[in-house]
């Protein structure tokens, strides 16, 4: 089973709680804007700045994050559900699907391969994806999902320069 523990403070101290499914709302759980590191253990999951998954998305993949990118300012949390094997995403050069594509299967840095700075729409066929404005996972990102397909980056047009698919976890299977 997937899960993440949140925590109050730094270092895992202080008050904590651990979620095995998505929320929505961490005003209604009492850890609003007051988490400061956290454990993930099986599937990533995706923090987001405000309620309802809205506002900026942080990513957490399985291991502890004894401090966070955005400290005390997450609202929601969002467990990924897709299935993480075999991953593949196609990028655009156009909007709306148009122009030269690029099919992707691994993670890949877009500077040496023609693509660098030029994407400005995608389709993720499988998997969960996660697409940066510099090489080696640098700058600004945007999460891609099959479920949700990105016709045209608003904020994020020709700035494309690395990609990668999130990894599933290893959740813990006990038995007795």
């Amino acid at each position: 089973m997937s899960k993440i523990i949140v925590s109050e403070h730094c270092n895992f101290k202080g008050k904590s709680r651990e979620f095995t499914s998505s929320v929505p709302n961490l005003v209604q759980q009492d850890v609003n804007d007051c988490i400061s590191s956290l454990k993930v253990i099986g599937n990533p999951w995706v923090v987001h700045q405000h309620v309802n998954y809205s506002g900026a998305q942080y990513v957490y993949e399985e291991g502890e994050y004894p401090s966070v990118e955005c400290n005390d300012c997450f609202s929601s949390l969002q467990l990924v559900t897709e299935d993480l094997k075999n991953p593949q995403i196609t990028l655009y050069e156009h909007v709306n699907y148009q122009g030269k594509s690029l099919i992707l299967t691994t993670e890949t840095s877009l500077a040496s391969s023609g693509f660098n700075d030029v994407a400005s729409s995608h389709k993720v066929q499988r998997g969960v994806w996660v697409l940066y404005e510099h090489s080696n996972r640098g700058g600004g990102y945007m999460v891609a999902r099959a479920s949700r397909g990105m016709p045209n980056y608003p904020a994020f047009n020709d700035r494309v320069s690395h990609v990668r698919p999130l990894k599933p976890g290893k959740a813990a299977a006990k038995s007795k």
